[in-house]
């Protein structure tokens, strides 16, 4: 049996049922086509998104403009990991929007400090540098581990290599694309950034020899590559990440911006190995959906090497959104919400795994960050795969063409997971 939001229950198999009667695989709405329609009029076309207009969202359910509902799979890549619009992080806005909203950090503010305390204390950093995007949180992290590099270690000046692996992603600004192996990332936008040394991801031999270099500065990683598909390193590589950075003197810096705060089943990805990363990047979930918000966090030998004029951001510790901050972290600790991913994860994958290998070759993932790796065919690929699961109520997202992103809000409840369970198998055994 599954319960709704509204309270009555239908068997799961009655619940498919309605939900694929309710949904049309025929071409979107008027409603959804004239949204569609103006954003191709009058936005840029840097996005490809799936052909869905959404309108209103609460806790794991998003709503079209037409009414109909449908569960959130990609969770605003990790960004709602405490489900639309939480209560409690939503009266936390409210109240402070009432009070004061921006100061920019021409002056100090009453929340700021306050953010600062609370954050480095979960964490345990000494110190943070509020930013407002996860790019932004790398490219701040670039920055603190050149000047470190210049300071601390005494890499002659312009001289710091800044290593990162393979199939990584750090957003699109100019920095971080001169790190990306993706030719649609870089492509057509260089000269780019000099001193980025790229090695295969999980290769610990590859990163001695790169990191055995005396100007190398940082070592800039994942723990899990999500949009690369999910790909987890094998048992041990974030620890020998961790002895081999020490052995040169190298910064560990991890990139913990979707992996972090519960989703993989931890409060980060690291937890999983027990390690400490000297930079610690967050963003997405450390709002909860609300606004934009990130922390680099080190400790002093490292954050201080930026002086004051050196680094900053009209936006960047607002007092909002460090009051939004302080609630979005207080959601996932008190609710449990990382123990709820690590439960829920492994049922997923479990009955994800039961699905024919002819549909689904493989099933990856830890906590409630998940994938599934399907034959690419020509009518049965990745994009058309979430269009019928859109059309059945379940909306996911397409990893190059042959990967399927499922990752709910970490508040779904089992009965809620086994109803999208449900979709998941019957959608693409029905293909």
């Amino acid at each position: 049996m599954i319960r709704f939001g509204h309270g009555f229950r239908i068997s799961r198999a009655n619940a498919f049922a309605r939900r694929l009667s309710s949904f049309s695989a025929a071409q979107p709405s008027s409603n959804t086509q004239a949204v569609i329609e103006r954003e191709l009029r009058y936005g840029g076309h840097n996005y490809k998104p799936l052909p869905v207009a959404l309108s209103r969202g609460e806790g794991v359910f998003v709503w079209d403009v037409d009414g109909r509902r449908y569960f959130d799979f990609l969770s605003a890549y990790s960004a709602v990991n405490q489900g639309h619009r939480h209560p409690a992080i939503v009266a936390a806005f409210l109240k402070q929007v009432d009070q004061l909203t921006l100061c920019s950090r021409a002056f100090h503010s009453d929340a700021l400090g306050e953010f600062e305390e609370f954050v480095t204390k979960l964490f345990g950093y000494d110190k943070l540098i509020p930013m407002n995007t996860g790019s932004e949180g790398v490219e701040t992290a670039m920055k603190l581990a050149r000047r470190w590099a210049y300071d601390v270690k005494g890499v002659p000046e312009d001289c710091a290599q800044l290593i990162f692996p393979h199939d990584n992603f750090a957003g699109r600004t100019l920095g971080v694309i001169s790190a990306s192996t993706d030719p649609d990332s870089f492509g057509g936008y260089g000269p780019n950034l000099p001193g980025i040394v790229k090695i295969p991801y999980d290769n610990l031999e590859e990163l001695e020899a790169a990191a055995s270099n005396p100007y190398a500065a940082a070592f800039i990683v994942e723990p899990i590559q999500g949009e690369a598909g999910v790909i987890i390193p094998s048992d041990g590589y974030l620890r020998g990440v961790q002895e081999i950075c020490k052995k040169h003197k190298v910064l560990f810096i991890a990139d913990e911006i979707q992996t972090g705060l519960g989703r993989t089943g931890r409060r980060l990805a690291c937890d999983h190995e027990s390690v400490r990363p000297d930079i610690l990047l967050l963003s997405k979930a450390l709002s909860g959906g609300l606004l934009p918000l990130c922390a680099i966090l080190a400790d002093d030998e490292i954050i201080l090497c930026v002086k004051p004029g050196q680094h900053g951001s009209t936006y960047g510790g607002n007092p909002l959104a460090c009051k939004v901050g302080i609630a979005a972290l207080k959601v996932l600790e008190t609710e449990k919400l990382a123990d709820n991913a690590d439960r829920l994860g492994t049922i997923f994958r479990k009955e994800l795994e039961m699905i024919s290998k002819e549909k689904v070759t493989t099933v990856r993932g830890k906590g409630l960050l998940n994938a599934v790796v399907i034959p690419n065919r020509a009518e049965y690929n990745a994009w058309n795969v979430c269009l019928k699961l859109r059309d059945n109520g379940l909306l996911a997202k397409p990893t190059h063409n042959d990967i399927i992103r499922f990752t709910p809000p970490l508040i779904i409840t089992e009965e809620q997971l086994r109803e999208c369970i449900d979709i998941i198998k019957k959608t693409i055994t029905a293909m």
